[in-house]
């Protein structure tokens, strides 16, 4: 079997075409599970100024709305898009939404969850708002709690980091 990297997998906007991660080759890529429901949602602002602020240099932020955790996403897409939009100006792109654990997960969460791929990264989402780093060649490079806020020291240090080998 080939390995697989981020480029490897696609996924769908909230309109439903087929949306591919290769499209980010070259690129650092924050994958974020998303909800609108959460004590964790204002993390969205802080998101958008992450995106904002490093958008220019080589970031991509993805956000990924599931509804794994106590009903706290209830929309559909089109209530999910509308929501980030009018509450917190978002402009990266927040795909349709997905399951990122149980027997419905998606592809992608499946690999970056993989303990064996990822020993360091890898295990089961506890909540929302759980960040990955993807670096420019589609490596799982860091992964962030959902405690962790978007612009907290470490992960600005994990995203410079990365952006400065491009």
């Amino acid at each position: 079997m080939e390995t697989l990297n981020f480029y490897s997998f696609e996924g769908k906007t909230a309109t439903g075409e087929t949306f591919h991660m290769d499209q980010f080759k070259g690129k650092v890529v924050m994958v974020v599970n998303v909800a609108s429901k959460c004590g964790f949602t204002p993390q969205y602002d802080d998101l958008q100024k992450l995106y904002e602020e490093y958008k220019d240099k080589g970031l991509v932020i993805l956000g990924f709305p599931a509804n794994n955790f106590m009903n706290q996403e209830p929309g559909s897409n089109e209530e999910i898009q509308e929501f980030c939009q009018m509450n917190f100006g978002v402009t990266f792109p927040v795909l349709a939404k997905i399951s990122v654990k149980g027997n419905d997960i998606h592809p992608l969460y499946a690999w970056l969850t993989d303990k064996k791929i990822h020993p360091e990264t890898g295990g089961t989402i506890g909540w929302n708002f759980t960040k990955f780093i993807i670096d420019s060649e589609g490596n799982v490079t860091a992964r962030f709690a959902s405690r962790t806020n978007p612009l907290d020291e470490e992960v600005i240090k994990a995203i410079n980091a990365l952006l400065e080998k491009q």
